[in-house]
């Protein structure tokens, strides 16, 4: 186990607000959106959820790497944040089931982090101010260098991320044998959603960001299709609103989980808009309008959809409602095989509240 002295750190926010603290990782300095997530548990599975590629995760649970780090538990090939900040950064860690520390497995792939900061002041702090673009630096400690690094940093309103996440090669998961046929669009796939499809006699075949209905149709003849999770900015991708409009069109059936609802949206004339803060944590309420019935659910998501232009369309209904903002959890497509949800049903925050969603795919595919 890595035993060091933790050097200085700083954290520069767009806005000019300063955070001082201890380095936690690789030494070094790195840029992003910065934005807090409020699970008490999970740190591991949001670091590689592709979801946050580009952005600089703030953790409101006090203790970050106390349990370890286990090979089994990502839900990607990699860690998919820009950085981390945290208050207490962990490295001897309790459970025998881990395989290394925090600090060995952020090293090992080149994440830089500060800890030792007031993540409570912190949080409230963006809460009033919204999103925006931060810089981490366990090297430079020189404000007006940072600023300077730190206004290079794109915002994330306009950016397309997805391809840069995505698989480059095709690949598949689960029996060939199975009962069902489901092709992937991979925006930022999480693992756990193709584990939830695998125990559901379901055959998966992922395929990259930018393959078309026609490839994926005459590559592998799915039963039904399923646009994944993923980062950015939905409107500014194109290609992907066309591949679900095709979808659409050939009135297959299809199922979508957090940009793949964004996506269907946009597919349906919907727009999306960037949210000042979106929701990230694993209790957030929502309601099932159409069964009457509340789930406790996982949230990752910067952007959402726009909830009067969801009331004023005639081509979907509302199925899901968030209990906290009333924002538009989940929608489907009227005379179509198409629904969509913007929480994550392969998460266990409630535990299993909203594993009936993948239930109700394979219903659409019967």
């Amino acid at each position: 186990m890595t035993h060091f002295t933790k050097l200085p750190a700083v954290l520069l926010l767009a806005d000019g607000t300063v955070f001082y603290g201890k380095a936690a990782g690789k030494i070094g300095t790195t840029t992003g959106e910065i934005c807090f997530n409020t699970g008490m548990t999970g740190y591991q599975e949001v670091f590689t959820d592709p979801s946050y590629f580009g952005q600089i995760m703030v953790t409101t649970n006090s203790h970050i790497g106390n349990y370890g780090i286990a090979d089994a538990e990502v839900e990607s090939g990699h860690i998919q944040i820009s950085g981390l900040v945290c208050k207490n950064f962990n490295i001897p860690f309790s459970r025998k089931q881990a395989d290394k520390s925090i600090q060995d497995y952020f090293q090992e792939q080149n994440i830089v982090g500060i800890s030792d900061v007031d993540t409570r002041q912190l949080v409230r702090h963006i809460r009033d101010k919204g999103a925006m673009n931060a810089i981490i630096s366990s090297e430079i400690i020189d404000l007006d260098e940072l600023k300077a690094k730190l206004a290079e940093v794109p915002s994330m309103d306009g950016l397309e991320l997805s391809s840069q996440v995505s698989t480059t090669e095709t690949y598949t998961f689960g029996d060939e044998k199975a009962a069902y046929r489901v092709a992937v669009l991979d925006l930022g796939v999480k693992k756990n959603i193709l584990r939830n499809f695998d125990d559901r006699n379901v055959y998966a075949k992922v395929f990259p960001a930018k393959t078309t209905y026609a490839e994926m149709e005459k590559d592998f003849a799915p039963t039904g299709y399923f646009i994944s999770n993923g980062p950015g900015d939905p409107s500014a991708m194109p290609y992907a609103i066309e591949t679900v409009k095709d979808i659409l069109a050939a009135d297959k059936p299809m199922f979508g989980i957090c940009l793949g609802h964004q996506l269907l949206a946009l597919a349906n004339d919907i727009p999306t808009k960037k949210m000042f803060n979106g929701h990230r944590g694993l209790n957030h309420p929502v309601k099932n309008i159409i069964i009457n019935h509340c789930e406790v659910t996982s949230q990752n998501h910067g952007f959402g959809v726009v909830p009067e232009a969801v009331r004023a369309s005639d081509k979907v209904e509302i199925t899901h409602v968030n209990l906290n903002d009333q924002s538009i959890e989940g929608i489907r497509v009227k005379d179509k095989k198409a629904f969509s949800v913007q929480y994550h049903p392969e998460s266990s925050p409630g535990p299993h509240d909203s594993r009936y969603l993948f239930d109700d795919f394979i219903k659409l595919m019967q």
